[in-house]
């Protein structure tokens, strides 16, 4: 196994036969890699099946995969997916960026986010989207999530919408960095994508999330 269990909304790990977090009681188990390579990536999408494993696509040059995890409740059923990655600009030097695609109610989005709930909050949604991110066929808009309530680092942006009926969440190191998002970006569900994924970069470590 290259992937180790923990939970979804903390960092506290997950040991043992029981599903269950010290603090937030029963919960899922996040499973992310020990180092980020193909191995892992490739036990990471079998284990996610069916679930979309979301990039941005075709990675520029320079970037990589720096992180991934997948959430699978007690009945094998994936209930999210994270993956993160990393690369420089001229203008934002190291940037990270967290695509995290989850049912509601899991609060993957929300840990990545350093929000204290699992939804983007009560204010989300009003008003005109701050951008939109091409999500296979479909035009997703995404609203900015407010991070004054945000726990550690708050150097980030965080954008959310939802995408075939889950919540979709970007979330960007530094801040600065949303303005990426002024080009529709894509994001494709990398599970579908065959022998090209021998040549993905990955590196790491990834940001603290």
């Amino acid at each position: 196994m290259r992937l180790t269990g923990s939970c979804p909304r903390c960092r506290l790990p997950m040991d043992g036969d029981r599903d269950e977090c010290p603090v937030h009681g029963a919960q899922p188990r996040l499973w992310r890699p020990r180092v980020p390579a193909y191995e892992a990536f490739a036990e990471h999408l079998r284990t996610a099946g069916r679930f979309p494993t979301l990039l941005p696509w075709p990675l520029s040059p320079g970037w990589s995969v720096s992180d991934f995890g997948v959430v699978v409740d007690g009945a094998d059923r994936t209930l999210a997916t994270v993956t993160c990655c990393s690369g420089t600009t001229e203008v934002d030097g190291r940037v990270d960026v967290l695509v995290v695609a989850e049912e509601a109610g899991v609060g993957l989005g929300g840990r990545c986010a350093g929000l204290p709930g699992a939804d983007p909050g009560a204010d989300f949604g009003q008003g005109p989207p701050a951008a939109r991110l091409r999500v296979g066929s479909q035009s997703v808009p995404v609203w900015p999530v407010s991070t004054s309530h945000a726990a550690g680092d708050l150097d980030r942006s965080v954008v959310a919408g939802e995408a075939d009926g889950r919540w979709l969440w970007l979330v960007m190191h530094p801040a600065s960095a949303i303005l990426l998002l002024q080009e529709e970006w894509l994001l494709r569900d990398v599970s579908g994508i065959g022998p090209p994924l021998v040549e993905l970069p990955f590196s790491g470590p990834g940001p603290d999330w």
